[in-house]
């Protein structure tokens, strides 16, 4: 399945249960107003590129590489908050931020052959571009659900943006099918169910709730979760180098999440 195919239907089968949930959040709270709104399209813009440059930065790369250039959005989020919301990094997340990295890079892979793709130079190239897209859905998203009541709405209009974006792009690409099989049908409404529609809204409702560095911050325990679902669902057995990195990433949150006591005297 091409990068677009599968972009454009996680988004599409997401919108219509999205947009019960938000017509529900509108009735009891109200419009969430112009500005949300466009916020919120402004996000979708950036989602859509992230998951098309994200695909084509793993074939061009491969899995490992392309999902660390894509975490690179670690450290992008933090110097964007700062110069862009005044949200000055705190000591322990900027030590934090190295330790997710290199965390990140043992679980992917990276030193592995499978690592490297068809086009490494390419692959990287969208691998960082993906990163950039990641970094600004993510600060676009929290600004457009910046009212803790509203977290669906801002998540609807996101994913139809995205829906609606990359249907002439994949087009313009020649890499869009509109026809699936059942089983791609079936994998496709599950991904859209799961990670688009549950997933995301948990994460919308908690971008908000917690500084932007923080919540990139966290959102890099993705790759440890992978790594656990994959050894109790399919059987996968990860090397000791990513085991590893998963306890590295664990450390990395915990760092940056902690609170420092304060000790009576």
């Amino acid at each position: 399945m091409t990068p677009s195919t599968a972009a454009f239907y996680r988004c599409a089968y997401a919108v219509p249960l999205l947009l019960a949930i938000a017509v529900v959040e509108r009735r009891r709270y109200g419009s969430r107003g112009t500005r949300s709104r466009s916020l919120a399209w402004v996000a979708g813009g950036f989602f859509a590129a992230d998951l098309i440059l994200w695909h084509h930065s793993i074939a061009a790369v491969g899995a490992g590489l392309g999902t660390v250039l894509g975490n690179v959005q670690v450290v992008l989020v933090p110097i964007a908050a700062w110069l862009l919301l005044s949200e000055r990094p705190g000591a322990r997340v900027v030590a934090a931020v190295p330790v997710v990295l290199i965390g990140v890079v043992l679980i992917s892979g990276a030193f592995g052959d499978s690592a490297y793709g068809s086009d490494p130079s390419l692959g990287v190239l969208f691998g960082l571009l993906t990163a950039v897209a990641y970094a600004g859905f993510l600060l676009a998203l929290r600004a457009s659900s910046s009212d803790l009541n509203r977290s669906a709405g801002a998540l609807f209009h996101a994913t139809l943006a995205a829906a609606l974006i990359i249907l002439p792009v994949g087009w313009l690409l020649g890499e869009l099918e509109l026809r699936t099989s059942w089983e791609s049908f079936a994998w496709l409404v599950t991904l859209a169910l799961t990670s688009q529609v549950l997933g995301w809204l948990l994460i919308a409702a908690a971008l908000p709730r917690a500084p932007a560095a923080i919540g990139s911050v966290v959102l890099t325990f993705q790759p440890v979760a992978a790594v656990l679902l994959a050894m109790v669902l399919v059987d996968e057995d990860p090397s000791v180098v990513q085991l590893s990195g998963v306890a590295v990433v664990v450390c990395g949150i915990v760092l940056a999440t902690g609170r420092r006591r304060s000790v009576s005297t």
